[in-house]
Formats: structure tokens, sequence, C-alpha cells
């Protein structure tokens, strides 16, 4: 199955490496399941530790050392690739992600995000960490 991992899930999985997010994501990269990161979830990433955890850069410089040995780390599609699905999503700062799950096909989107879990998306499956662990 070919997944991708939202942000919200890949800072607390980084945060908490015993929680359910971090489980989901060893999950995710462990065979055979194929995982992919798009670059903006990479990159604000960096964004909230700085603002939020700045005395926590270890445990992201950790996860990501981890994280970039263990998935596919593919560009961002431009908002110019955008498609309707994205006008499902309320905040404009997930759409990136949504548009990298498309164009990557992507089977499954593993989130906590409720913008993306109450969207009604068919396709990639939309799912919270603890239901992908379930599967």
């Amino acid at each position: 199955m070919k997944c991708i991992i939202d942000t919200n899930v890949l800072i607390s999985a980084s945060l908490f490496p015993q929680s359910v997010p971090a489980r989901a994501f060893f999950k995710a990269i462990t065979i055979p399941n194929t995982t992919v990161i798009c670059d903006y979830s990479i990159e604000e990433m960096h964004r909230v530790f700085n603002k939020k955890f700045k005395d926590k850069l270890y445990a992201l410089n950790t996860f990501l050392t981890y994280l970039l040995r263990s998935a596919q780390i593919i560009d961002t599609p431009s908002e110019e690739e955008a498609t309707e699905h994205e006008m499902a999503i309320r905040d404009v700062n997930d759409r990136p992600v949504l548009r990298a799950a498309l164009k990557s096909d992507a089977d499954v989107l593993i989130t906590g995000d409720r913008d993306f879990l109450e969207s009604g998306i068919k396709r990639p499956h939309v799912i919270t960490p603890a239901a992908f662990l379930n599967l």
C-alpha cells in the first residue's frame, strides 16, 4: 500500500516515539507498504519546530535522518496542478499535501487533521493513525 503521511502525524511521531502516530509511521515505512512524503511537509515541520519546539530540534533532526532514509521525498505539486478535489479541504495550508497525495497516487493519507478527515475525499483513503494501525 502506498502511504502519504500528513505533517501533524510526522510531528507527533518525532516528538513522541512511543505514540500511536509513531507506530503508524513505522508501519507505513515497513514492507509491504511504501511511503511518500512531500517536501512541503518537511518544510512545515521545520517551521513548526522553530516556532513551538525550539528546545526539541534534536528530535526533529534525528527523526528526519530516519525519515529521509525510509521514505520517498517528492516535490509538492504547484497550485497550477490543483484539482477540484482541493475545494473539499477548508484549510488552504493542507491543500499541498492533498496535491502530493493525488500526484503520487497514494492509497492512503494518514492524518489527524479534521479538515482531511471530514472532507469526504474518497481517493486517497483518508485515515487516522489509529485506524491505519488496524488495517
